[in-house]
């Protein structure tokens, strides 16, 4: 059994900023990351792959080069190999671009039985590439497992997140199941598969040439979404503090609201 795992470099967002005069994000001196519902996607690859013996896992990634520091350590936590997918071509790319690359390379790789993807990636929380990669590739997809029951010969089945429960999903393979943290507790690197990512990991690079894709159909020229522009809501003024008994409290908050016509 053949498992792929699509994962992303993201900037640490408790570090994120906006430049003030262009609205863009500072990402100059901000740590990157491996997306977390991506560690999570990889974790239950690797779960699945300790469990049975002869399945490989391939990490696939689109973005610069510098990803390929994360790559590595997904190889360093039990991932067998990986592709890179970076190119000036690629740059810019929306969600719509972005799953088309993906589904580039996965198809350069080929025989695979199952695509792991993070529920969404917490730089754009779109939650869109996972499905639309599915699309793309033409293969069933579940969103928002949290709990992988049962892998059969022809099929998985799987548990899915709701907002006021869960229900219980089969879907053949191939498929592409979309993961939440809730599924899993992702695993530390060791510090001998660091050494191997290191020194003797297989992670290849590929540009739109090595996947077959015309620059115009990847990247921002293939974009139908753009963002204009990204800022720093201003902070709210200080609220006022009401003090007294309750009774004293509501009555000022009645003459408040009235004085703003709010009521």
């Amino acid at each position: 059994m053949r498992i792929i795992v699509t994962a992303k470099q993201v900037p640490d967002t408790n570090e994120v900023r906006i430049d003030p005069v262009k609205h863009t994000l500072i990402r100059e001196g901000v740590p990157s990351i491996l997306n977390p519902d991506d560690a999570n996607a990889l974790e239950e690859a690797l779960r699945i792959k300790d469990e049975n013996p002869g399945c490989t896992v391939t990490v696939v990634s689109m973005g610069p080069p510098q990803a390929l520091t994360m790559l590595r350590e997904c190889i360093a936590m039990g991932a067998d190999d990986a592709v890179l997918l970076s190119s000036r071509a690629f740059g810019g790319a929306d969600t719509c671009a972005t799953s088309t690359t993906i589904a580039a390379g996965i198809k350069k790789i080929g025989d695979y039985d199952i695509i792991f993807a993070g529920r969404q990636a917490i730089d754009g929380d779109t939650a869109q590439v996972g499905p639309q990669l599915a699309m793309r590739l033409g293969l069933p997809v579940v969103t928002y497992v949290q709990k992988v029951i049962e892998i059969k010969e022809g099929s998985v089945v799987v548990e899915r997140q709701l907002e006021d429960g869960h229900e219980i999903v089969e879907v053949a393979k191939p498929c592409v199941l979309t993961c939440v943290k809730e599924l899993n507790t992702p695993r530390y690197m060791t510090i001998g598969r660091i050494l191997y990512a290191c020194d003797e990991a297989d992670i290849k690079v590929w540009n739109e040439k090595d996947v077959a894709l015309d620059p115009a159909d990847c990247g921002l020229n293939a974009s139908p979404t753009q963002v204009v522009t990204s800022f720093t809501p201003e902070p709210k003024g200080k609220g006022e503090m009401l003090t007294g008994s309750i009774n004293e409290m509501a009555a000022k908050l009645v003459s408040r609201l009235t004085e703003k016509h709010v009521i």
